[in-house]
């Protein structure tokens, strides 16, 4: 693994010296790659505009991070920020020098990585909603052939920037992201088969919502009580971080199952709350859906500025449970419910 660890440390080195001036795109491509950006941006465009695509986007991206989560525990991925510095392999000569950037002191294992898993997910369910879309509008075969190849390659393209991105950036090493693409296509080609997933019960967002929770802490504990430390790659990202504030606990793996499970959770109390019920039987226009867009976009930013001190462990994973939960409440409940009601109350007073 050290020969395969030192390509990927001569890529990221030569990424940064003869890409320097594309850093920018490199970290709006990480940014973007975040499934943050799925769940307070991607979601509540799609659940107004086609809501099936909406509830497979948070189904592939919760299952497939938490899939992700379990592979990192099982791989123990080292990272290059961290393994240049502590690998023998260079022996007496000097180690190659890599920079590091805010974005890439991650604190759980390398492989496979996360983001490049997740934007092939995730780009997999939005392409092939598309595509879907074109379908059931009768597009032209020769058009539809055109949109397809389009479509396929933007993908592609995306999720080229995103792990070369993730290379730039010290955080992984190619294998790692090679790893993550591939898992992440697997992950949304085999949700996306699963109907269930559009008509769940409260019950079964609860079970899974459990289950999953459940699992991850259960593998840990045994883990742990055998002698192995799953939290191995917290002293090395607070070792070898050039800045301190760089490391955060939010990229923890237990922070990330929360927020997961905090969206399902919150997922399913949107879908099975009266107030869903209620606004779902009234019939929606383009400019209801486009209103229930904007605002819901308007107030998640307002809600994704809401930060929480990390001191008190318990109280940082409940608040980032709890705010995960109400990012999906204000899309799929709380704004069409909203939205109706001022709509009924100017219908009453025009006809008084």
């Amino acid at each position: 693994m050290d020969l395969l660890h030192s390509w990927g440390v001569e890529l990221a080195s030569h990424l940064q010296t003869k890409y320097s001036s594309y850093e920018g795109l490199f970290s709006l491509a990480s940014t973007v790659a975040d499934l943050h950006t799925t769940f307070f941006c991607f979601f509540p465009i799609w659940f107004h505009l086609r809501r099936d695509t909406g509830l497979r986007l948070i189904w592939v991206a919760v299952l497939g991070d938490w899939l992700n989560l379990v592979l990192k525990w099982v791989l123990f991925g080292e990272r290059p920020y961290w393994w240049v510095h502590e690998t023998r392999y260079y022996g007496g000569e000097p180690a190659p020098s890599l920079q590091q950037f805010p974005i890439t002191c991650e604190t759980g294992p390398g492989s496979p990585s996360g983001h490049a898993m997740g934007a092939a997910a995730v780009w997999y369910v939005m392409v092939t909603a598309l595509l879907s879309i074109a379908t059931e509008k009768r597009c032209p075969p020769l058009l539809y052939k055109f949109l397809q190849i389009v479509l396929w390659m933007l993908m592609g393209l995306v999720e080229v920037v995103v792990c070369m991105s993730r290379v730039y950036m010290a955080a992984h090493f190619p294998h790692q992201v090679i790893a993550g693409a591939i898992t992440g296509l697997l992950v949304a080609e085999f949700v996306s088969k699963q109907k269930w997933i559009y008509n769940a019960s409260m019950k079964k967002y609860f079970y899974t919502t459990l289950f999953l929770t459940s699992f991850a802490v259960g593998f840990y504990l045994l883990l742990k009580t055998l002698g192995v430390d799953l939290l191995w790659t917290m002293a090395k990202a607070q070792k070898w971080c050039v800045r301190a504030e760089w490391v955060h606990l939010d990229t923890t793996p237990f922070a990330s199952l929360l927020r997961n499970m905090g969206t399902l959770f919150g997922l399913g109390l949107g879908l099975h709350s009266p107030l869903y019920t209620e606004s779902k039987k009234k019939k929606t226009s383009a400019s209801f859906k486009a209103g229930c867009i904007i605002v819901s976009l308007f107030l998640l930013q307002l809600l994704d500025g809401w930060t929480f001190s990390s001191e008190n462990l318990l109280t940082f994973y409940f608040l980032s449970f709890s705010k995960s939960a109400v990012a999906l409440l204000i899309p799929s409940t709380l704004v069409p419910w909203a939205l109706c009601w001022i709509g009924k109350g100017k219908r009453e007073d025009k006809n008084l």
